[in-house]
């Protein structure tokens, strides 16, 4: 992925091996431009919370998020509740966190107008 491009723009590759995983370091230019995701586990996942008001507006997200998903070819685990839904990602391919796993965080955050 070029740094030239937004996150929020680019594509999904497919990705298979640990030289894909990306180094501490690289998560630590790539996690600024994510606002509101976290390292989790050890830092091999990236993990928001997304509030809404109302259990139809976390099913509107989560749909949309299904088809970013199936656009993008990579997905999330997701934990849907009556006023969240808690996304995380990791590149089960590459044994950690891939450039695929921030275009897809990126992409949830525009599904809300997050640049």
């Amino acid at each position: 992925m070029s740094d030239l491009i937004p996150l929020a723009q680019a594509h999904c590759v497919p990705l298979r091996g640990s030289e894909h995983r990306l180094s501490p370091a690289r998560i630590a230019e790539l996690l600024p431009q994510v606002p509101g995701w976290e390292l989790a586990e050890e830092g091999h996942a990236l993990l928001r919370t997304f509030p809404f008001e109302n259990y139809y507006e976390t099913m509107a997200f989560v749909n949309a998020l299904a088809f970013v998903a199936h656009a993008e070819d990579h997905h999330p685990d997701l934990g849907v509740h009556y006023n969240r839904a808690v996304v995380r990602y990791s590149t089960h391919d590459v044994g950690g966190l891939s450039e695929n796993d921030f275009i897809c965080a990126a992409k949830a955050g525009a599904l809300l107008g997050e640049a």
